[in-house]
């Protein structure tokens, strides 16, 4: 492994295409190398599972429902070994990318951990999926970062769970939120992130702080108008996803957005970044409200960041590690883009996320 990296260039086809990956967040926090040597991740093609992955006869799976501290319902699958008898296990949230639903990358890691011995909550965040919320397809900052404290008061009171010994996953996006949760959070013994993402800083700056600071008057300024424009029609305008076809367009961001998200690998009917997108308003929040301040907060429990080498969003990685404070292990993965660590069974480190729960929340 080594953490010397060049950064992908990010050249944008066009101004609007630009502004939606860079102001809208749809689907800007993922891209990927599509050639790796293992198949995605199939659907189900039963009426009741809904999954883009299998479901393994080795744990026990049912659907559940949790209430944040906003009031807010939550909907999550959990997942249990088959074989825990009456045990208390070890526990783990889990949720990720930004955009994307419990059916796809989360659970198949919230099942992959089930397998490896933990109970594991896999979850909608608010506005999302089958969660609640009045207003769909909005993220924020602070609740979205309360939906994983919402994860665990549930494990924390789930007969299978010791209460004692657990820990979060964040992928993508909810990386950045899972980081800032267990900052505040001191229940949360241990963390691990893969192919993070600060939200708050991409949406603010634009990738490697690229955006001036007229781009970004003008685009507060745009969606400040647009809310006016929302209220008069009754319903927030949508800024528009990923396109159904790739036909002239050759920007590798958007054609490895396309490859999970709009394709068998992972689309999905609920997810964000497989269908509309997230509202034109979407950014306003997180360009205000800094995630990442007290990251060093986090300890002294351990924190995991698992990274691709050549993800554009290495720097998001890099960078959340040098502000943390020890312990803490930056995992780079050779040869691994952004979208690799999403549901390559090949590439994602399942046994070094294993080892590192396995010692942080032993009893």
């Amino acid at each position: 492994m080594t953490e010397e990296k060049t950064h992908t260039s990010i050249d944008q086809p066009d101004a609007g295409r630009r502004t939606l990956l860079m102001m809208t967040g749809a689907s800007i926090a993922a891209t990927g190398l599509v050639s790796m040597s293992s198949a995605p991740a199939k659907a189900q093609a039963s009426g009741e599972w809904d999954k883009t992955f299998p479901l393994s006869e080795n744990v026990t799976h049912k659907k559940v429902t949790f209430t944040n501290r906003y009031g807010i319902t939550l909907s999550g699958d959990l997942y249990i070994p088959a074989d825990r008898d009456d045990a208390s296990l070890p526990a783990l949230a889990v949720a990720g990318p930004f955009g994307a639903v419990k059916e796809q990358s989360a659970g198949l890691y919230a099942q992959t951990m089930a397998e490896r011995g933990y109970v594991t909550l896999a979850f909608d965040p608010s506005f999302v999926g089958e969660s609640g919320g009045d207003a769909r397809d909005v993220a924020s900052p602070d609740i979205n970062t309360e939906d994983f404290m919402a994860a665990v008061d549930f494990l924390g009171v789930h007969d299978a769970v010791d209460r004692e010994r657990v820990g979060v996953i964040g992928i993508c996006g909810f990386g950045g939120m899972a980081l800032n949760a267990v900052a505040a959070d001191k229940r949360v013994r241990a963390v691990a992130v893969t192919s993070m993402y600060d939200m708050s800083r991409v949406m603010a700056e634009g990738y490697y702080g690229s955006m001036t600071d007229e781009e970004r008057a003008e685009g507060l300024a745009q969606m400040s108008r647009q809310r006016w424009t929302d209220a008069e029609a009754g319903d927030p305008a949508m800024a528009g996803g990923l396109p159904d076809s790739l036909d002239g367009i050759d920007n590798p961001i958007i054609s490895m957005y396309h490859a999970y998200y709009k394709t068998d690998r992972g689309y999905h009917p609920r997810s964000v970044n497989s269908n509309s997108g997230w509202t034109v308003t979407n950014p306003l929040s997180f360009m205000n409200m800094p995630l990442l301040t007290n990251i060093a907060e986090i300890s002294p429990r351990p924190m995991l960041v698992i990274a691709g080498s050549e993800a554009h969003s290495l720097y998001f990685s890099e960078d959340a590690y040098a502000a943390a404070a020890e312990p803490k292990e930056l995992m780079i993965i050779d040869g691994a883009d952004h979208v690799d660590l999403y549901d390559r069974m090949d590439v994602i480190p399942f046994d070094r996320l294993d080892e590192f729960f396995g010692e942080h929340l032993a009893a």
